[in-house]
């Protein structure tokens, strides 16, 4: 599991505009490479994004896959907070957090609502006809992710389970980071 905590730092609202978009197109990116992402928000105190947002990896290719993304990401776009502004380029900072050592906690089951899917793609029939694929969303929070490297749908739960515990986790950090600062 790869985190990568991104950041507009101390810069104007275009920037927090910059982090959601990057954390879009990371995500997307992650899913285009067969990795399963899971992304959280920070606060958004005005409507025009989070200071600080996380993205959770999971799979064989994400330490390669965050190696690229880590650094300064320049976001180019018109302000729509400033649209006669002649600045267009907007910076967001990407940073790969260490290894969380503390207590994760437990999920009540109560709190989580699991569906099954198809999870498509290589693997053959197996993979293609039965719906072993799981997502979990925890009700309190609204989180979610997904969980189809497994063969059997348990595997996946459990597997689903242990990934919205730890982006729960991950949130609750994020916003202690947010308080901090």
């Amino acid at each position: 599991m790869i985190r990568l905590l991104l950041t507009s730092g101390r810069g104007p609202a275009e920037c927090r505009i910059a982090v959601r978009g990057v954390l879009q197109a990371l995500l997307a990116a992650a899913e285009a490479a067969g990795l399963d992402a899971d992304g959280v928000q920070g606060h958004d105190p005005d409507g025009y994004g989070p200071y600080s947002a996380l993205a959770v990896l999971h799979g064989a290719g994400a330490p390669a896959f965050a190696r690229g993304w880590t650094g300064t990401i320049q976001w180019t776009a018109q302000s729509p907070v400033r649209p006669h502004h002649k600045r267009k380029n907007w910076c967001v900072g990407v940073v790969q957090l260490e290894e969380a050592s503390g207590h994760i906690g437990k999920l009540d089951p109560r709190d989580v609502r699991f569906e099954s899917f198809r999870a498509g793609g290589p693997g053959g029939q197996h993979q293609n006809k039965t719906e072993s694929a799981v997502r979990a969303t925890h009700g309190p929070t609204g989180l979610s992710v997904t969980a189809r490297e497994e063969r059997s749908q348990h595997r996946n739960k459990a597997l689903a389970l242990e990934r919205l515990a730890k982006l729960i986790a991950a949130g609750r950090e994020l916003k202690h980071l947010a308080e901090q600062q």
